[in-house]
C-alpha cells in the first residue's frame, strides 16, 4: 500500500511539473503575430525617418555619383578626358556607392512619405512635370508588384557593380555605368515624370533630327 501511495504521488508531481512547462495557449506575442507567413523575424521595427524625395537626394543619388563620375569623359578647351578608376581608393569609392545603393534600395519597401510636408512637387497645372506625392501613392497601391521590380532592377546593377570592384574591370564598369543609368531613368519615368513616357521620347528623337546640321566656318584667308 505504502509504495502505491508513493507511486501515486510521484505521478502527480510529475503532471504537476509537465503543466507548469507546458506553453499556455492564448494570444501570440504582438512580435511575431505581424511577420508573414515564411518570413524571418527582424531584429527590431523599421521606422522611416525621411521621405523617398530625401532619402533619394540625401543617400541613394550621391551614391549613384560614385560609380557615374567614377567613369565619364569630359569635354575642356584642351580636349577631352576619359576618367576612370586608378588607385584602390578610386575602388574603394566605387564600392562605397555599390554597396550603399544595394542596402538602400531596400529602404524603399518601408512605407514613407513621397515627399516632405507641403511639398507638392512640380505637379501643379495642366502641364505639370511631376506627379504630386498622392498621385505616385495611388500608383504604388495600384500596382506593388511593378515598385518591388524597380527597387530589384536598380539593386541588381549594385550587385553587378560590385563584382566589377573585385574584378576592377573597368570596360564592365562602363556598362554598368549606363545600366544604372537607364535603370534610374525607368523608375523615374514611371513614378515621378508623368510626361516621359514613349510618347514624349519618340516626340524628342523627332525634334532632335529636325535640328539643322551645324554650320562650318571656314577660316578667313589672310589678305
Amino acid at each position: 500500500m505504502s509504495r502505491l501511495i508513493a507511486g501515486c504521488a510521484g505521478l502527480l508531481i510529475l503532471i504537476a511539473t509537465f503543466a507548469c512547462s507546458s506553453p499556455k495557449s492564448g494570444p501570440a506575442d504582438s512580435r511575431t503575430a505581424a511577420v508573414p507567413s515564411g518570413s524571418p523575424p527582424l531584429w527590431g521595427d523599421l521606422k522611416p525617418i525621411v521621405s523617398v524625395k530625401e532619402l533619394m537626394r540625401d543617400m541613394l543619388d550621391p551614391a549613384a555619383d560614385y560609380i557615374f563620375d567614377a567613369v565619364k569623359v569630359e569635354f575642356t578647351k584642351t580636349g577631352t578626358i576619359e576618367r576612370s578608376p586608378k588607385t584602390d581608393e578610386d575602388w574603394d569609392k566605387i564600392r562605397i556607392g555599390a554597396v550603399t545603393i544595394d542596402e538602400g534600395m531596400y529602404l524603399l519597401k518601408i512605407p514613407r512619405p513621397f515627399a516632405p510636408p507641403d511639398d507638392e512637387n512640380n505637379s501643379a497645372g495642366p502641364d505639370a512635370t511631376e506627379l504630386s506625392p498622392a498621385q505616385i501613392k495611388a500608383k504604388l497601391e495600384a500596382d506593388t508588384v511593378l515598385w518591388n521590380a524597380k527597387i530589384e532592377a536598380l539593386r541588381n546593377v549594385g550587385l553587378e557593380v560590385l563584382e566589377i570592384v573585385k574584378k576592377k574591370n573597368t570596360k564592365e564598369l562602363w556598362d554598368a555605368s549606363e545600366n544604372l543609368d537607364v535603370a534610374c531613368e525607368q523608375c523615374h519615368a514611371s513614378y515621378w515624370y508623368p510626361k516621359e513616357d514613349q510618347a514624349f521620347y519618340r516626340a524628342l528623337d523627332k525634334k532632335l533630327h529636325d535640328l539643322p546640321a551645324p554650320k562650318t566656318f571656314a577660316p578667313a584667308r589672310k589678305q
